[in-house]
């Protein structure tokens, strides 16, 4: 490994996504057929080499949601910050895969990331904009167990970490030992700690993300995952939201602890499958943890001692197909300004319709916009940057109408719009069965959108319109197009919205902003939309 310091090591290779907006590709999905593995897949430990490893233990890898960012611990080394002056010290490196599938020469991490006391990275957010770290500091400076947030800023440099504010953390956190991670929606973390002062027998948490930016008391996964008299640590939720890995040292393992596998039932995260251990070669007969994975799923990152360079080393791992997680959607974009297409930092929502439940939430960079989001299928989903004196021009991507057919990466761009008169926006989430212009419940979620903002603005007044492609008459196309703009507006006014506030029109085939000669230029022209004509 390289001894370095690299304080600005994320200004650069993170910024992965163009800052020119970029051709979506939801309509162009095709299956990676190589990442299905088969059930008669031959699984074998593959070191990942003397980039990375070295004679001293590497323990605890944090792999990226894109598989291309590693963060992991090295003990002892002397490049660590506090090498000489705290017993088996442990500092973040960093290593970043190239487009040919290569990694780089680790690299030691300076502030924010090690400090004076033990390192350790827990989680990077998909977006590649959010890092938790491990104890608990207040503008950057330790105050005890817990977890924290460092942010990535516009000159590329990341925030000083800030806790989480965790109601009763110290009523859980006494043990010996204490951990966590981040599920990749954002808004749940998973955490292992015992409430027993030294004791190392620890339980897995649950807490939940805040409307005011708190999270909630912890709340135990259930009896199913805490055994009384074994030691639960480690856990990672896969990016299906439903497949939870983690270690354990309970009856019917390898040995000591080893890594074991259970999916989620309901909602209420105390309903488990019955845990599974995931067998030899992943687990062996000494002690087995950290186990992660990125979005794709194929590969499992995790520590081991087998055959290892020196005490422990960082590998990956090939899963048979009965254990990987369900296949998610990594979707990729910038945010931009849609009047002068320059990128913007936002915050993202994806909700799910038509019940309009926040599924999870993103940043996009304050370098260029980029940003990504995992999504898990069987959903149909609104998606939408957030910025101040902006409206946001959402997205549909309805992954319950897709094959499940593997893991897929989509790029789309999102655009938020100014307030301002002159701007149109279009309401991508309004949806109407064929030959009809009765709103579907789909649609609601998006219109409350435009009825907040009417309300927070009462001298805005907005034209909204809706049109059609060129199939059919003339005749047939106004008629359509002007019943549905009144069945929006009607919408509208009944949430308490005044009529001097919206006028509403149909345009039919007349203004249209694609060619009408394809099924995709079709769908673009068959659209309903806002103008605002005065503010």
């Amino acid at each position: 490994m390289k001894t370095a310091t690299a304080t600005l090591f994320m200004a650069a290779c993170f910024l992965l996504a163009s800052a020119q907006p970029s051709n979506d590709t939801a309509g162009m999905l095709k299956p990676q057929q190589e990442n299905v593995i088969k059930a008669t897949t031959i699984i074998k430990i593959e070191n990942m080499g003397t980039h990375i490893n070295s004679v001293l233990p590497e323990l605890r890898p944090t792999i990226s949601a894109d598989g291309n960012h590693l963060f992991f611990i090295c003990q002892n080394h002397p490049g660590n910050t506090m090498y000489h002056a705290v017993n088996n010290s442990q500092d973040i490196w960093y290593s970043e895969r190239d487009s040919f599938g290569n990694w780089s020469r680790a690299i030691h991490l300076g502030r924010p990331f090690n400090t004076t006391h033990y390192n350790a990275v827990y989680w990077i957010s998909p977006d590649n904009n959010r890092i938790l770290l491990r104890g608990a500091f207040i503008d950057g400076d330790y105050a005890g167990n817990g977890v924290s947030l460092t942010y990535k800023q516009k000159d590329g440099r990341w925030s000083k970490p800030q806790m989480l504010y965790i109601k009763n953390y110290d009523k859980y956190d006494r043990g010996a030992q204490s951990g966590a991670t981040m599920c990749h929606d954002g808004k749940t973390l998973l955490l292992y700690m015992c409430p027993d002062k030294g004791s190392y027998l620890n339980d897995l948490f649950v807490s939940f993300l805040e409307p005011d930016g708190s999270w909630t008391e912890p709340k135990s996964l259930g009896k199913k995952i805490n055994l009384p008299k074994n030691n639960e640590l480690t856990p990672y939720m896969a990016p299906d939201g439903v497949t939870l890995y983690f270690s354990s040292d309970r009856p019917g393992g390898l040995g000591d602890n080893d890594i074991w596998m259970t999916k989620r039932l309901d909602n209420t995260w105390q309903k488990w499958s019955d845990p599974v251990n995931l067998g030899s070669p992943i687990n062996t007969p000494d002690w087995d943890a950290f186990f992660t994975m990125d979005a794709g799923g194929e590969y499992a990152y995790l520590t081991t001692s087998q055959n290892a360079y020196g005490e422990s080393d960082i590998v990956r791992v090939k899963l048979l197909e009965k254990e990987r997680p369900e296949p998610v959607v990594l979707v990729s974009g910038n945010v931009y300004n849609l009047k002068t297409k320059e990128p913007l930092s936002a915050s993202l929502v994806y909700e799910t319709l038509p019940d309009g439940t926040e599924a999870g939430n993103g940043l996009s960079s304050p370098v260029d916009g980029s940003f990504k989001i995992v999504l898990p299928y069987n959903k149909n989903y609104s998606i939408r940057a957030t910025a101040d004196k902006f409206f946001a021009v959402s997205e549909n991507l309805n992954l319950d109408s897709l094959v499940k057919a593997g893991y897929k990466e989509i790029h789309k761009d999102l655009y938020l719009a100014p307030i301002e008169i002159g701007t149109v926006v279009r309401l991508n989430n309004v949806f109407f069965d064929f030959d009809k212009w009765d709103l579907r419940p789909e649609s609601f979620v998006e219109l409350d959108r435009v009825v907040k903002l009417l309300k927070e603005n009462p001298a805005i007044e907005i034209e909204l319109s809706a049109h059609t492609d060129s199939k059919g008459s003339d005749e047939y196309n106004f008629k359509l197009s002007d019943n549905r703009a009144k069945s929006v507006m009607d919408y509208i006014l009944s949430k308490g919205i005044t009529a001097a506030q919206i006028t509403s029109r149909g345009y039919g085939e007349t203004v249209p902003v694609a060619t009408n000669e394809t099924d995709e230029g079709r769908q673009l022209n068959r659209r309903v939309e806002f103008k605002i004509v005065k503010n």
